[in-house]
């Protein structure tokens, strides 16, 4: 077997490894299973961490069970929280659940068929049927209290050291069904390996002792492996994974693939140079060469585009990538002819974050005049001396050419008969509909 663990350790995607993974791991084939959580119908890229690591484990010959929580959903892990979750209702979970099952088929061929296929898995299968009782009997029996308090996610909830309002049994119980998890994949599957966040720790580690306990009399079956990765953070301390609009999406009809090839665009040098290692493909022979080509002439940005390129790709598909960088390039020419080629859809992505305010057509017919176009109708500027000051100092621009006062602004001045974009200085823009 290829060493997985030491193709993980250069990009920076071990935190935690109980002793004893390493070893598993290059001596056979092994089964290896991460959790999603359905909090929502689709996932973000702080998602693309955990379908890295299953892609990683495929392409080394171990076999990845990727499990979506529709049980553990219903209760909500407290790892990281310092509140109480709301609880979902069912009909949502469900919707949730397809949704990311609907995801994750994107990068993993579940329907292979080899020895090493993955596997897509639903815990609300196996914990619907499982009564309370037989439950508190079999699996609540093996896990003390003592143990269970002693994780840092209860600790910190108990001691109210997050300021929250404590624990309710609820969310108490939810390592002791994760852990549970751990030990059915690995009665159905012979699954060895659990892998997750640095958060999942504790409920990771509980998964391997409920393994070890469940199967006390069998020393082969009681092996159970823990390993985590370390939470993405930027540079600057910030989190990882939101733009201006929120979260960065895995999904074309939650984030754009312009916003999404935008987002990796504009990371920062420190970043990119983490970033490229943890979610491209890309071998460590080529990121070195990358970053060194980046260092000479950091101002080119080579690092930022390959990073976007990969991700996009990956992400989403060649067309989608192509369109990306065009609608970029478009948007941050000199001239209007990119602009003036793209689609109404495509101009709605590219000023996706820019204020954008609507003027009737009628508006135009006699011809609009700028100060009313930046301050009185749209609000972009202050007031109309601001805007007669700005236009003064050759500070505004009218789809990319300075302007003057008396300018008048008609409808043939419209990208595709509808848009007017407005820009004071370098990076203030404003967008005009006109309906």
């Amino acid at each position: 077997m290829k060493n997985l663990v030491e193709e993980l350790r250069w990009r920076g995607l071990i935190h935690d490894m109980m002793p004893g993974t390493e070893e598993q791991l290059v001596k056979e084939p092994t089964t290896v299973y991460i959790g999603f959580d359905p909090t929502s119908d689709s996932l973000h890229i702080g998602s693309l961490v955990p379908i890295i690591l299953l892609m990683h484990l495929r392409k080394f010959g171990h076999r990845p069970i990727a499990l979506v929580g529709g049980a553990t959903g219903m209760i909500g892990d407290p790892s990281g929280k310092s509140n109480e979750r709301n609880l979902l209702d069912e009909v949502t979970l469900n919707h949730n659940v397809n949704g990311i099952k609907g995801v994750l088929s994107r990068f993993l061929d579940f329907d292979a068929k080899d020895e090493t296929a993955p596997i897509l898995v639903n815990n609300y299968d196996w914990m619907k049927d499982f009564s309370f009782i037989n439950f508190a009997r079999d699996v609540g029996k093996r896990i003390t209290v003592n143990y269970m308090m002693a994780k840092d996610s209860v600790k910190k909830r108990l001691s109210g050291e997050e300021g929250g309002e404590g624990m309710s049994f609820t969310e108490f119980t939810y390592q002791l069904i994760q852990g549970y998890d751990f030990y059915h994949l690995n009665k159905e599957y012979n699954c060895l390996l659990q892998m997750g966040g640095s958060d999942q720790w504790g409920n990771i580690t509980t998964g391997t002792e409920l393994v070890r306990r469940m199967n006390v009399d069998n020393e082969e079956r009681s092996k159970a492996y823990a390993m985590t990765c370390p939470l993405i953070t930027k540079a600057d301390g910030s989190k990882f994974g939101k733009s201006e609009g929120g979260n960065v999406w895995l999904d074309a009809d939650k984030t754009s693939p312009y916003k999404f090839y935008q987002f990796w665009l504009n990371t920062t040098d420190v970043d990119a140079e983490k970033y490229i290692k943890i979610f491209t493909f890309l071998d460590e022979e080529t990121v070195v060469k990358l970053i060194a080509e980046h260092n000479e002439a950091p101002h080119l940005r080579v690092l930022q585009k390959r990073l976007a390129e990969e991700l996009t790709l990956l992400v989403h598909s060649k067309e989608d990538l192509e369109s990306a960088i065009f609608a970029s390039n478009a948007f941050f020419s000199k001239d209007m002819d990119g602009l003036n080629a793209l689609s109404e859809k495509a101009l709605l992505e590219v000023f996706e974050g820019i204020p954008m305010a609507e003027i009737s057509r009628k508006d135009f017919e006699e011809g609009l005049d700028m100060v009313a176009a930046l301050a009185t109708k749209t609000n972009f500027l202050a007031s109309n001396g601001e805007a007669r000051r700005e236009l003064k100092q050759n500070a505004v621009s009218l789809n990319k050419e300075k302007v003057k006062e008396e300018r008048a602004i008609t409808t043939d001045d419209l990208i595709n008969n509808q848009f007017l974009l407005l820009q004071k200085g370098k990076k203030n823009y404003y967008v005009i509909r006109v309906v």
